[in-house]
């Protein structure tokens, strides 16, 4: 029997990671995240112990499964934007995507995911250092910019800028699901908002040498 190609162990991989974190998200529902253990995901996944901790390395991470494009999305936006295209302008682009798309990693989790998240003191500080990960990543990527596309202030300024409209943005999702809004009125609700934000960190991005 020949060996397994290296494809396919990376999607056995993939679906057992899948399998995990559907089983953990339904526990962390039904039970709330403080109270589930993962012994107790790991027996609904009937796996080991061990494989839930090699496949996530924080009870966290369960929760949060798509935490790495969560903290990259600002600064990819940033370092694959378009031609002609000033960093602002495609986080710009990126987050109307984001709401009109109703992106989960932009807040668009339901309201019994949001009520977890609120309900948990854990999950609300990792909450946090994600933010915050999320915005050194992007100062990384403003800092990495050619002196005639960077923003005309420090790269942890402005990155520490869109970090808080971003904040906001999130949080203001979230709030308008626990408080019984559908995807489509949130997204009715927010654009004005997040058209307003962008227009205030115009002058902020404005090329130094503009």
């Amino acid at each position: 029997m020949s060996a397994e190609t290296p494809g396919l162990r990376e999607s056995k991989k993939q679906e057992t990671r899948q399998l995990i974190s559907d089983h953990a998200t339904r526990l962390f529902l039904a039970q709330g995240f403080e109270r589930t253990t993962v012994a107790e995901i790991a027996a609904a996944a009937r796996v080991a112990k061990k494989t839930v901790t090699n496949y996530f390395a924080r009870k966290e991470d369960l929760a949060f499964d798509r935490q790495e494009a969560f903290t990259a999305g600002l600064a990819l936006a940033v370092t694959g934007r378009g031609d002609g295209e000033t960093p602002l302008a495609a986080l710009r682009r990126e987050f109307t995507a984001a709401l009109e798309g109703h992106d989960p990693v932009a807040g668009f989790a339901g309201p019994d995911f949001s009520r977890m998240i609120a309900d948990s003191p854990t999950l609300t500080g990792r909450l946090r250092e994600l933010h915050d990960q999320r915005e050194e990543a992007l100062a990384a990527a403003l800092a990495a910019l050619a002196p005639g596309d960077a923003p005309d202030l420090p790269p942890r300024a402005a990155a520490a800028l869109v970090g808080a409209a971003h904040r906001l943005l999130f949080r203001r999702i979230q709030e308008l699901t626990l408080a019984g809004y559908d995807d489509g009125a949130i997204t009715a609700a927010l654009t004005p908002e997040a058209a307003h934000l962008f227009d205030l960190l115009d002058r902020a991005f404005t090329p130094a040498n503009a």
